[in-house]
C-alpha cells in the first residue's frame, strides 16, 4: 500500500529521505527531525497503516508505503520512488529492527533468522537499493541504526547482538569500499544506541533476558533522533549513544576473558536496573 505514490510535489531544498520502520518510536521520530530540516520524506514501515498514519502526522512533507526490507527489490522501488517524489535521494536511514531475547540454544530457526534477515541483510538492501541513486548523482547520507550490541557481546541477545556486528561490519567496509574507488561524496554512519524506550522494549520489563538492554541509560527515541540529525551535518562513521557507554562496550570487547569474568555481576546490576524501570512503568513514569 502506498499513500499519495503518484502524485508530484516539489522537489524539497534538501532532497528526498527516507526511513524504514518508520511507524512509531525511533523512526517516526527520525522522519519528524528530517520533515523539520526540509526533506520530503518518504515513511515506510512493514505496517502499511501505521506509515500512513506516521505520514499523516508528520504533514504534507510525508508521504507512506509499507516495506519489507527483506526485499531487496523492494528496497529498490522505495528509493526509485523518492527518487519520483522528490527529484533525489538524499538520505536513507535504516532504522527496522527486529529484538527476540534468550540464549541463542532456545530460539527456533525461524526466529534467528527473522533478526539476521531484518537487522543484517535489511541494512544490506537498504544501504545498496539507497546507493543506486547517489552513487548515480554522486552524494548522499546512509544511516544505518545498530546498538551498542553491535560493538561488544550482548548477553541474553546473541542472535540480535550477532546481526548488528554483522550490520557494523558492512557499514564500514562498504564505506571503506566508496572511498578507495575515489567516490567522497558519500557517507555512511552507524548510530549506536543504549538501550531505547520504544515499543521493542515495552514488553521487556518482566524479561530476564532482556537485562542487558537497561543495564544503561535508558533512552528517549527523541535523543537518538537529535544524534542522527547531528550526523547529517557533521558525518561521523560510528557514534555511540551516550559516548561513555560505546567506550565500555569497546574496552570489554578488547578484553573477552574480563567480560565474561565479571558478566554475573554486570548482568545482576543490570535486572536491578530493569526491575526499577519496570516499577516506574507501572507508576506512569515510562509514558508510551
Amino acid at each position: 500500500m502506498t499513500t499519495n505514490e503518484d502524485i508530484s510535489l516539489d522537489s524539497s531544498p534538501r532532497g528526498g529521505a527516507l526511513v524504514t520502520g518508520a511507524g512509531r518510536g525511533l523512526g517516526l521520530e527520525i522522519a519528524r527531525r528530517l520533515v523539520e530540516r526540509g526533506h520530503l520524506v518518504h515513511v515506510t514501515d512493514l505496517s502499511a497503516e501505521l506509515a500512513a498514519r506516521a505520514a499523516k502526522e508528520l504533514g504534507p512533507r510525508a508521504f507512506a508505503s509499507a516495506l519489507d526490507v527483506r526485499s531487496f527489490g523492494a528496497c529498490r522501488a522505495a528509493a526509485s520512488r523518492t527518487v519520483r517524489r522528490a527529484g533525489s535521494l538524499e538520505v536513507w536511514v535504516n532504522n527496522a529492527g527486529v529484538l527476540v531475547t534468550g540464549p541463542a540454544w532456545e530460539q527456533d530457526e525461524r526466529t534467528r533468522a527473522l533478526m539476521l534477515e531484518v537487522n543484517a541483510s535489511g541494512t544490506i538492501n537498504g544501504t545498496l537499493a539507497a546507493l543506486e541513486p547517489m552513487r548515480a548523482r554522486g552524494g548522499g547520507h546512509i544511516v544505518n541504526v545498530v546498538s551498542l550490541a553491535g560493538l561488544a557481546p550482548a548477553p541474553g541477545e546473541a542472535v540480535y547482538s550477532a546481526s548488528k556486528h554483522a550490520a557494523i561490519g558492512f557499514s564500514l567496509s562498504t564505506l571503506a569500499d566508496l572511498r578507495l574507488a575515489g567516490v567522497e561524496g558519500i557517507d555512511i554512519s552507524c548510530v549506536c544506541p543504549d538501550g531505547i524506550w520504544t515499543p521493542m522494549l515495552y514488553d521487556k520489563l518482566e524479561d530476564p533476558s532482556a537485562a542487558v538492554s537497561f543495564a544503561g541509560v535508558l533512552l528517549r527515541p527523541e535523543e537518538v533522533a537529535v544524534e542522527v540529525e547531528g550526523l547529517l551535518d557533521n558525518p561521523q562513521p560510528v557514534v555511540a549513544i551516550p559516548r561513555r557507554r560505546g567506550l565500555v562496550a569497546r574496552l570489554l570487547d578488547l578484553a573477552p576473558k574480563l567480560s565474561l569474568r565479571y558478566a554475573h555481576p554486570v548482568m545482576a546490576r543490570a535486572r536491578r536496573r530493569q526491575r526499577r524501570y519496570a516499577r516506574r512503568a507501572k507508576a506512569g513514569k515510562l509514558p508510551r
